[in-house]
């Protein structure tokens, strides 16, 4: 649990509106995308009740915060139709201008690092780079790969990991050493992803910390085939492996990133996989499944299954508790999303934040 003394202010607005005291709200919040109602949830994880309720713009599926936790991105995915990020304003609790990505569509996975908001664009087969500051996409990578669905980035910005649904890979991209021939950028005629009118993020360095590390330079891609459709991953806590569940092989496969290949393929018996996350301290990994009602517990040391545990008749997003008391479950066909006890290994709580949830994301004020 997060500290029990920290009580949430909450400013009444106008009929139907909650707006958040910046200086009051917890030190940390839960964010909920409901795919239906097209709306972004702020959540109070001591309480588990709802802050505030922002539009989150068509066909949210997955949501980011900005380090400072001031701001929000949310892909607009429309299965490759759609072209825009919604940025919202966590303190003033609204949407701002829509992040206009030009040619590319189909944003899904997204993370936030160095800064910056990094992107998976699946209908063009590339990962790319928002700088909020500039207000501007200043990077854009192809993978080579069919349906480039989510990305994780390394907090030292040379290495990324994404999984590739249809082409049933994962790829592993580092930054080049001695690169730096190559410019990068978005192609040529393809607008800058400005945000159109007022109220889009401020300019200026992020977090008053001066320039941030830049994804300009060569990079490097290898492609590590995996089982099918591979989509939900996560990279352990010391960085050395990816654990990726393959959907329609219900596998989960064990990539060791240093080696830049499968070291071992768990018949997981996780079909209809969606989301697959390590607990913040290494020693379990949980996975997601829309095809069944129960959530995957397993040992990451012995890779044994620990516990499947009943919560609805099928989920799709998973987040940690940043302290690693509890779990998030998105209950997306129940209209819920579950609390799991870490330590107990039960269902502790419901949360009622809309209807499809899917997306999670922490916002975490330091």
């Amino acid at each position: 649990m997060l500290n029990s003394g920290i009580i949430p202010a909450l400013l009444i607005g106008c009929v139907g509106t909650v707006v958040l005291s910046g200086q009051n709200t917890p030190s940390a919040v839960l964010l909920v995308l409901s795919k239906t109602d097209q709306t972004l949830s702020t959540v109070d994880p001591a309480t588990l009740k709802v802050l505030g309720r922002v539009p989150s713009g068509p066909d949210p599926h997955e949501v980011v915060a900005s380090a400072d936790a001031k701001f929000a991105y949310i892909s607009n995915y429309g299965s490759g139709a759609y072209n825009t990020l919604t940025a919202v304003d966590l303190v003033a609790q609204k949407a701002l201008a829509p992040v206009d990505l030009g040619a590319l569509r189909g944003p899904h996975g997204l993370a936030f690092v160095g800064g910056r908001v990094w992107f998976t664009a699946e209908a063009n087969k590339v990962i790319g780079s928002y700088d909020p500051s500039a207000k501007k996409v200043d990077w854009v990578l192809g993978t080579g790969q069919n349906r480039t669905h989510m990305i994780y980035v390394f907090d030292d910005l040379k290495r990324m990991i994404t999984s590739n649904v249809s082409s049933a890979s994962m790829s592993i991209i580092e930054k080049s050493a001695g690169g730096g021939r190559g410019r990068g950028g978005p192609p040529p005629g393809m607008p800058d992803g400005r945000g159109r009118g007022p109220g889009s993020p401020p300019t200026g360095p992020p977090n008053g910390r001066g320039p941030m590390g830049s994804p300009q330079g060569e990079w490097d891609e290898t492609v590590v085939a995996v089982g099918r459709g591979a989509e939900g991953f996560d990279v352990s806590p010391d960085g050395k492996e990816i654990w990726a569940a393959n959907a329609q092989d219900g596998t989960i496969s064990i990539v060791d990133i240093a080696a830049k290949k499968v070291t071992q393929t768990l018949s997981a018996n996780v079909m209809g996989a969606n989301r697959l996350k390590f607990t913040p301290d290494g020693t379990r990994v949980l996975v997601s499944t829309l095809s069944g009602p129960d959530l995957a517990i397993f040992d990451a040391k012995t890779r044994q299954d620990v516990k499947r545990l009943k919560i609805g008749r099928g989920a799709a997003g998973i987040q940690m508790q940043p302290d690693g008391a509890r779990a998030y479950v998105a209950c997306t066909p129940d209209d819920y999303v579950v609390v799991v006890d870490l330590k107990s290994l039960d269902v502790v709580g419901h949360i009622e934040a809309g209807k499809q949830p899917d997306g999670l994301a922490w916002a975490v004020r330091h």
